[in-house]
């Protein structure tokens, strides 16, 4: 099974979503921003090197509390990446680890379509404003053009209960609110998913409840 972690507005916390879902579905994490990443960095080869053809996927996984495929952070190597590489590397990585989850870029160029076309199913994560639901309907749409259903959106760093129910209708799929908490802000940056940090509350219920979602 192959996750996309989506969504077409920058900033709305997508990639500690990605983070935290692939740690509650014991998953690998690709960092598949290319001219952003934002997961743990690597020590060795990184995804840039994969898609330059420099280095095979299976050599840049860094373990962790949540396994990472890290990319790298230069202009340069995201110029040398070649997208049509990226399909065979994450579906290696899928026949040896089971569950991939890739953080995708925001926005809707080429680098943030293909994620989409590799993944069997995606997740929309969207910020409680209602400027940002248009961001994730336009997303919602490229994912079904290509052929990544949507199984959840996750609405996050909420802070006052958002319309949950006119979210999950104008998106067609079932909606979890993940409130705003300062663990799952931390999680990627200490390398501790709020699913082991904080087991019991709210954000986890929340990040538990869309990796149920996901079809195994």
């Amino acid at each position: 099974m192959i996750l996309a972690a989506a969504g077409g507005k920058g900033g709305v916390g997508k990639t500690t979503l990605a983070y935290n879902v692939a740690a509650a579905l014991d998953a690998v994490v690709v960092d598949a921003d290319l001219g952003m990443a934002d997961l743990p960095a690597g020590r060795g080869p990184d995804l840039h090197d994969v898609l330059a053809g420099r280095a095979s996927v299976t050599e840049t996984i860094r373990p962790g509390p949540v396994d990472v495929v890290p990319c790298g952070r230069t202009l340069a190597g995201a110029r040398a990446s070649d997208l049509t590489r990226l399909a065979d590397a994450v579906e290696a990585v899928e026949r040896t680890h089971g569950t991939v989850v890739i953080d995708c870029p925001a926005g809707r160029r080429a680098d943030a379509g293909v994620p989409l076309a590799v993944a069997d199913a995606c997740l929309v994560v969207v910020s409680p404003r209602a400027f940002a639901l248009a961001d994730a309907i336009r997303t919602r749409e490229l994912a079904r053009e290509l052929d990544a259903g949507l199984v959840a959106c996750a609405v996050n760093r909420v802070v006052e209960e958002p319309p949950a129910d006119a979210i999950s209708d104008a998106l067609g799929a079932p909606t979890a609110v993940v409130p705003a908490d300062p663990r799952v802000r931390r999680s990627v940056v200490e390398e501790r998913p709020v699913v082991e940090a904080a087991p019991d509350s709210a954000a986890t219920d929340a990040i538990r409840e869309l990796a149920r979602r996901v079809p195994r």
